[in-house]
């Protein structure tokens, strides 16, 4: 599934975290090291 996420703060980064864990598609929209961490797993785009 294809998803996207706008900001991940403290709700969103664990949600956008475990979906990419769970093999789904992500782009996210986001400043800081959330998004590295996102990308490391195989699962956003940034």
């Amino acid at each position: 599934m294809k998803l996207g996420f706008i900001g991940l703060g403290i709700m969103g980064s664990p949600m956008a975290i475990n979906l990419a864990r769970a093999g789904h598609q992500l782009h996210v929209t986001t400043i800081g090291p959330v998004a590295d961490e996102l990308l490391s797993l195989g699962g956003g785009k940034c």
